[in-house]
Parts: structure tokens; C-alpha cells; sequence
């Protein structure tokens, strides 16, 4: 094999590493309950009031009757959406 084959560019470097940094968060944050006992604010995980697709907030894992999320701070549209969304 040749030395050009082992060549990583530093933009794939640091693309993957993004995203397995921030896959690696997100995994805390579900995984953990005491970090889920300390829910995030709207804002962080992109929330918005209505759905993205067939991902709405009461068909996720984290939805609560009748206008909670285990994971996501204050009241929340049962068709709503946010970056945390994981089917039931």
C-alpha cells in the first residue's frame, strides 16, 4: 500500500471528530439520569412548536401528558419538535 493511502486531510480529521464529539454528548445526555433530572432549555436542542415530518413530540421516547418532555425545559406542543427526538 502506498504512504498516500494512510492520508487523512485534516477537514475529515476534524469533521469527524465534530461528530463524534458531539455524538458522545448527546449519549451522556440520554443515557444519564442525572443529567436528564436537569432538563436543557428550548433553545439548546432547537425545540419548535411544530413537527418535522412524522417526528412530532408525542410520538418520542421523552414525551409526557399531557405537555412535557423528560429531557427539554418548559411547556411543550405535542406537535412539536427538537434535535432530541427518538421514536417510541
Amino acid at each position: 500500500m502506498s504512504e498516500r493511502e494512510f492520508q487523512v486531510s485534516r477537514r475529515h480529521f476534524l469533521q469527524a471528530a465534530a461528530v463524534g464529539g458531539a455524538a458522545a454528548i448527546a449519549g451522556t445526555l440520554v443515557s444519564s439520569p442525572a443529567v436528564a433530572a436537569n432538563k436543557v432549555p428550548q433553545k439548546a436542542v432547537s425545540y419548535q412548536t411544530s413537527p418535522k415530518g412524522s417526528q412530532r413530540c408525542d410520538n418520542c421516547a421523552f414525551w409526557q401528558n399531557p405537555a412535557a418532555c423528560k429531557l427539554v425545559d418548559g411547556s411543550i406542543a405535542a406537535a412539536g419538535w427538537c434535535t432530541l427526538y427518538k421514536k417510541q
